[in-house]
Formats: structure tokens, C-alpha cells, sequence
């Protein structure tokens, strides 16, 4: 096929290849790049390559021997790299390797990537476990334990609860072409808010003893512990620092703790309950012979049944019924019905109820004042105080005598007389010592016997055959159904009283 082309545009094609004609024969060389590539691929052997991985994150060269006479450097597979457009992670052992081992025709890493290193967000640590507690433990062999169980955690005051972590930001990675990967921002939380902590720095601690619960994100620590259902197995136990409130029941096998006070609404059986401060039963509590309630305050129930009860104060019910009480200060069945029937009452201060004993005469003591062995105690403690005392007294006439010679003989003294004073010294502050765990001992028992003064049992009401009443270290049964009595002790002796209403 012929094509024709017009004057003009055969002068206009003359004149291109004229140009182009002029820059071929042009004195000069071919550009830069052109002859670096070629003086690079003229230093390594034909057949040499590079390969880098799709992810750009490997690359690996194929090394041909050099041609004969011929000697490769380190510096010639960098600028090799370097040409091919590796610019990152160069793998300097391996290029080492290569040139000292003389490893050819096999492909050999010579550069990796950067992978970016992630951060972290902000977060808090918690010092403390809630998640561990309202879980049964499981035992070794299989079984699973209820009765360890805790219903909350408790902190004190001053306790470190939590510690703020900051935010770590991610480092940007970077292939071996020299692409930056940029990393995921990382950021920080605000500063934690919450009920009964303080901050210093990072680190949060509890302003108050409580219970402690992670809310939304918040600590909450109250000194109030309320639950509003019941109390059984399956939580097993409650122990808080503050006062505890449990609206419903409390069931068989339960232990409750408080720093303070317990309240329990509903009915409560088989359960162990012990308070720093007072103890509040609303629907009393049947024991079943197993259980035990314990308060350095007082006790106050609807009515007590087969529950031993110790109170550092009044114990209190509508109904005492064949359970051991034992009260610093006084038992009290209230009301009209009030009644103490079978078991044993011990009080201190006295014993005031409306009932005492049954028609059936079930065995009931009732007990004020000091014990027996109370008395005999304290005077057991005082002769072992004047016996102290006069082994003292006999030690430091001895010891008197003894360094009245030293001062004389000044360091002529005998060895057996510096002897026998080093054995005194350390005799005398043994005694010393006993004395002083005697001394407590007797002020707690004279203080017993003083708060025990004027103790009387008070019973306005019916007081059947068979009661036993006991103050201090004297008793008496009653023989005979009686009513409206009140009896103390005088010279050792019970004397009864009629109650007389005006």
C-alpha cells in the first residue's frame, strides 16, 4: 500500500529526522541512570536478578559466580539493591554472607521490611478482683465448694484500687521499596470517676474501708452492703467492712461478716452471722442447734431458737427458746410473752423477761453476774500477783547487797558477783513481765466483778418448777410454780422478791 504525502508535509517530516538525526550523532553519552544500570549489571554476572515479594516486604537476590577475574564487594549487591529500587531493611549478614561464603546461585535474603508495631489504648488496672467472688470454688477432687463463697470484695482505706496505663502509640512500619506503612493512632482515657477514691498521678486509692464494684467503668466503694433477695448456698458467704442489709431470707450453711452492723429482713436459719457492731434480725433466727451469732454490739431478734448468740452488749428477742446466750450486758425477753424457755442465759448486768421455763419443765438456767470460776480466778490472780511481788522484793534485796560490794570493790569485783548480777537483771525483768500480763488480767476480772454489782433476774410473769437461777457463784431451783419474782444476791446468798405494780 502506497501513501502520499503533500509538499508540506514531506518538509515537515524532513525536518524530525534532521533533529532527530542531530541528537544521535551528538557528541556525549547516554544519561546517568542509563550508565549507572549498565556499569552495575556489567559488575555482577548475566543472570544475576532480584525479586522482591508482592507485600514488598522480602527482598531476594540471585547472585551469579562472577565472570573470571572478576571479584564481587559488598558495596556492589548495595548499589545492585539500590538501582532496583531497594532502599530499606537491608539484611547486612546475609549481603556479608554472600561475599565471604561466595554464595551463589540460590536466592538469599538481603532485605526485609518493617512490620508496624502496634500500641496500646489507655486502660485502667484494677487491684482487685470482683470477678472471682459470687463463684464457687472447685475442690480437688471434683466437688464444687459453696460454702467459701463471697458475695463482694472489700478495700480499707489507704489501698491502692487501680493504676492508670497510658496510651502507646504504634511505630510505622516500611517496605523494603521505602514505603511507609502508618501505624493505628492510640488514645488515652480521661481520668476515672467514682465514689470513694482519690487520685495522685496515675495511681487511684480508697478514700474509705467498703465494698468495692467497678460500675460503667467507675469504682464505687459504699460502706452500706445491700441485697435485696436472699442469702443461700449458691453466694455462701458475705463479708463487708461496713453495714450489710439483706432484704430477703438467709438461708442454710451461709457465714455474713460486717465491719459494722448486720440487718437481715426475712427469716434467717442454720446461718453463721458475726458483727463489729450490732446485729438486727427482723424475722429471728432458727439455728438448729448449728448456728452462731456474734456482735461486740448488741442483738435484737423476733425470737431465737436453738442459736448459741455471744453479744458485747444487750441480746434481745421476744423469745429465747433452748438456745446459750451470753450477753456483757443484759438478755431481754420483751413484751408481754416474752419468754426464756429451755437453754442457758448468762448476762452480766441482768436478766429481765415476762416467762421463764415451761409446764413440761424443760431445763432452763438463768444466769447474772459473774461466773464461779470468775471469782475463783481473781483469786488465783492475786496470789500469783503477791507471790510475783515478794520474789521481786527478795530479788532486789539480793541485788542491793550485791552492787553495794561492787561500788566498794570497784573492778576488783569478783567474776560470781558480776555473774550472779547479770542472772538477777535478766531474772527481774522476767518478773516484771509476768507481773504486768497479771496486772491485766486482774483489772479485767475486778472490772467483771464491779460491772456484775447489783445484778438481778427479773421475771414479771410466770416462772415454772425446774428454773434454775444462778448469780454470781450461787444457785437456786425453783421448786414450785411462781410468778412476778425478782432475785438478787446478798452475802452469798439468792434472796427472792415479789414484784409488786402499783
Amino acid at each position: 500500500m502506497v501513501t502520499s504525502f503533500s509538499e508540506e508535509q514531506l518538509d515537515r517530516l524532513k525536518s524530525a529526522m534532521a533533529k532527530l538525526q542531530e541528537t544521535m550523532s551528538a557528541p556525549g553519552e547516554e544519561p546517568e541512570e542509563e550508565i549507572v544500570e549498565e556499569e552495575i549489571d556489567s559488575v555482577l554476572s548475566k543472570g544475576t536478578y532480584l525479586r522482591v515479594t508482592e507485600d514488598e516486604m522480602e527482598a531476594w537476590l540471585y547472585l551469579e559466580p562472577p565472570e573470571p577475574g572478576v571479584t564481587y564487594e559488598k558495596r556492589d549487591l548495595i548499589d545492585y539493591l539500590e538501582r532496583h529500587g531497594v532502599v530499606e531493611g537491608y539484611h547486612q549478614s546475609n549481603l556479608s554472607a554472600m561475599i565471604k561464603k561466595r554464595v551463589y546461585n540460590r536466592e538469599i535474603l538481603v532485605a526485609r521490611g518493617r512490620e508496624i508495631q502496634d500500641g496500646a489504648d489507655g486502660y485502667f488496672e484494677y487491684l482487685f478482683t470482683p470477678e472471682e467472688y459470687g463463684v464457687p470454688k472447685v475442690r480437688e477432687d471434683g466437688s464444687v465448694d459453696y460454702t467459701n463463697m463471697s458475695a463482694l470484695q472489700n478495700v480499707k482505706a489507704g489501698q491502692k484500687v487501680a493504676i492508670y496505663h497510658q496510651a502507646i502509640q504504634s511505630v510505622d512500619g516500611c517496605t523494603v521499596l521505602g514505603t511507609v506503612m502508618k501505624g493505628k493512632m492510640y488514645r488515652d482515657l480521661p481520668p476515672m470517676r467514682g465514689k470513694g477514691i482519690r487520685r495522685e498521678d496515675e495511681v487511684y486509692y480508697a478514700q474509705n474501708d467498703g465494698k468495692i464494684e467497678v460500675k460503667d467503668g467507675k469504682i464505687d466503694i459504699q460502706n452500706v452492703h445491700e441485697i435485696s433477695g436472699d442469702v443461700d448456698m449458691i453466694i455462701g458467704k458475705v463479708e463487708f467492712f461496713g453495714d450489710i442489709i439483706i432484704y430477703g431470707n438467709v438461708e442454710e450453711g451461709v457465714t455474713i461478716r460486717a465491719g459494722r452492723n448486720i440487718e437481715i429482713h426475712g427469716s434467717t436459719s442454720l446461718a453463721n452471722l458475726y458483727a463489729g457492731g450490732d446485729i438486727v434480725l427482723s424475722r429471728g433466727i432458727q439455728g438448729g442447734n448449728k448456728s452462731k451469732v456474734s456482735a461486740r454490739g448488741s442483738v435484737y431478734a423476733d425470737f431465737i431458737e436453738h442459736t448459741t448468740v455471744e453479744a458485747g452488749g444487750t441480746v434481745q428477742a421476744n423469745i429465747f427458746m433452748n438456745s446459750n446466750i451470753y450477753a456483757k450486758d443484759k438478755v431481754i425477753a420483751t413484751g408481754k410473752k416474752g419468754a426464756i424457755i429451755g437453754g442457758y442465759i448468762d448476762a452480766i448486768r441482768g436478766v429481765e423477761a415476762s416467762n421463764a421455763g415451761n409446764d413440761v419443765e424443760l431445763r432452763t438456767i438463768i444466769h447474772c453476774g459473774y461466773e464461779a470460776q470468775t471469782h475463783e480466778k481473781l483469786l488465783q490472780v492475786k496470789r500469783k500477783e503477791t507471790e510475783i511481788k515478794a520474789k521481786i522484793a527478795e530479788l532486789v534485796d539480793s541485788m542491793t547487797d550485791a552492787l553495794r560490794e561492787k561500788r566498794m570493790r570497784g573492778s576488783n569485783t569478783s567474776a560470781e558477783t558480776e555473774r550472779r548480777l547479770n542472772e538477777w537483771n535478766k531474772l527481774k525483768d522476767k518478773y516484771f513481765i509476768e507481773l504486768d500480763d497479771i496486772d491485766k488480767d486482774r483489772v479485767s476480772l475486778e472490772d467483771l466483778v464491779e460491772r456484775s454489782r447489783g445484778a438481778e433476774i427479773k421475771i414479771d410473769g410466770n416462772i415454772y418448777r425446774g428454773v434454775i437461777i444462778c448469780i454470781n457463784a450461787e444457785q437456786m431451783v425453783v421448786e414450785r410454780n411462781t410468778c412476778f419474782m425478782k432475785y438478787n444476791a446478798n452475802k452469798g446468798l439468792i434472796e427472792g422478791s415479789v414484784i409488786i405494780h402499783d
